[in-house]
């Protein structure tokens, strides 16, 4: 379990997800939840970043929408979210996928649960 968050981050198959997401439902009710989302939630970013610098053609768009999906979905729960990474995510995007309507989306709802008045970033 302590490995695979770092192993998402490289990982741009949907097998590696589906086992996250089948430790999440075991945590459902645990207080370990949170933090497994907060540790999901940075593997989420550092792979789309790893993601929009090794693919700077949007050639890999199926697994870059599902990934966004996920994103959104994590930061829904956490609403959090490491500076560095936030501020790698928003540059490397905004480089690479600045037409990118999805990215676009996601990121615009993004600021919105961040950038919340009581919001550390």
């Amino acid at each position: 379990i302590d490995q695979l968050p770092a192993a998402l981050e490289k990982a741009e198959n949907n097998e590696s997800w589906t086992v996250a997401d089948a430790i999440s439902g075991v945590l459902e009710n645990s207080e370990d939840l949170h933090s497994w989302r907060r540790r999901l939630l940075s593997a989420c970013i550092k792979g789309l970043i790893v993601m929009y610098n090794s693919s700077k053609d949007e050639s890999k768009q199926e697994v870059e929408r599902s990934m966004l999906l996920r994103l959104e979905e994590l930061l829904c729960f956490v609403e959090e979210v490491d500076p560095d990474d936030w501020y790698s995510l928003v540059k490397t995007g905004l480089k690479y996928r600045y037409r990118d309507e999805a990215f676009l989306k996601v990121l615009n709802i993004a600021i919105q649960l961040l950038y919340k008045k009581e919001s550390s970033l």
